[in-house]
């Protein structure tokens, strides 16, 4: 899979270019590696940010599923016995 690379200018303090410039030594890597890096980690904890809210709002509805099926069947329940 080929990935597509843009160039972009950006304006950053200085020392988190040095930073930067710390890590990518570090790593033997490039500075625009480093902070292709850093934007990757933002982006999947941002997904999961996403993901946890959505799993949230998933079990608030089947709470209320549960409610709702539990009150319709009381009700059901107390229909028949008004019926007897």
């Amino acid at each position: 899979m080929t990935i597509q690379v843009v160039k972009v200018t950006v304006s950053v303090p200085s020392e988190l270019v040095k930073m930067a410039d710390k890590v990518a030594k570090e790593r033997k890597t490039s500075r625009s590696k480093v902070v292709a890096s850093c934007l990757e980690e933002l982006a999947k904890k941002r997904l999961e940010a996403e993901m946890e809210e959505g799993y949230r709002a998933m079990a608030r509805d089947e709470q209320r599923e549960k409610e709702a099926l539990e009150w319709a069947e009381n009700t059901l329940e107390d229909f028949d016995n008004a019926k007897r």
